[in-house]
């Protein structure tokens, strides 16, 4: 059954070449392996210390997302092994990144959130925030991480129209930071945008990473 599950939604993405990411948060080890034993590799979570022991006990191949609001006082605990990290919404966050990276002798990827939903609980950088902290230079002295790519989540609404434009959105701020500030980046080229419920519409707004749980591994308890 989730190897039938797993292929479907790569099938799906494949015309896309976008990248499935298994939410794998609150589930058990146990379920990842199997998904792992199926031949995925690529995995997300949004709680550090759930992200630590699941690393800590399954294969070493794993590719690692962090995918919710990370402290700056929590990342030494990922720094040594995160591979993504989907949700930078601060030049704090940034700096503390590079500095445990470093530490470790690696280059973490990560991914500038932007707010697109209208939502309150969403969080990420307002557009103008981001762009104000590329024009100063700063951030181009950090040796140890990688900004590959942006990542936004659309209000959880039936409004198609909405979550249409919202995805656009992050869209076109992917294309004008790709032409301001990494045209000559190729490793700048990740737009993560969609979960179980609005994926396939990310996909048709040029999302290259998808983040998907439910779809997956079944309804939470």
């Amino acid at each position: 059954m989730l190897a039938a599950v797993l292929q479907s939604i790569q099938q799906e993405l494949a015309p896309y070449q976008a990248k499935l990411v298994a939410v794998s948060k609150t589930y058990p080890k146990e379920m990842l392996q199997a998904a792992y034993e199926c031949g995925h590799r690529d995995f997300g979570e949004n709680r550090v210390q759930e992200i630590v022991e699941k690393a800590a006990a399954l294969p070493k191949d794993i590719v690692w997302h962090f995918i919710g609001h990370l402290q700056t006082n929590k990342v030494k605990y990922i720094a040594p092994f995160v591979d993504v990290i989907h949700a930078v919404d601060s030049f704090k966050l940034l700096k503390e990144i590079d500095k445990r990276a470093a530490a470790n002798e690696r280059v973490i990827n990560v991914l500038l959130q932007f707010k697109i939903a209208e939502e309150d609980t969403k969080y990420g950088y307002d557009a103008a925030d981001i762009f104000s902290m590329l024009d100063e230079l700063p951030w181009q002295g950090l040796q140890n991480v990688r900004i590959v790519g942006v990542m936004g989540m659309a209000t959880f609404t039936e409004d198609k129209k909405q979550v249409d434009q919202e995805f656009n959105q992050l869209k076109t701020y992917f294309d004008r930071l790709k032409a301001t500030y990494f045209e000559n980046e190729p490793s700048f080229k990740e737009i993560s945008m969609g979960m179980s419920g609005d994926y396939p519409l990310a996909l048709e707004h040029g999302s290259t990473m998808v983040r998907i749980g439910s779809k997956i591994f079944g309804h939470r308890g």
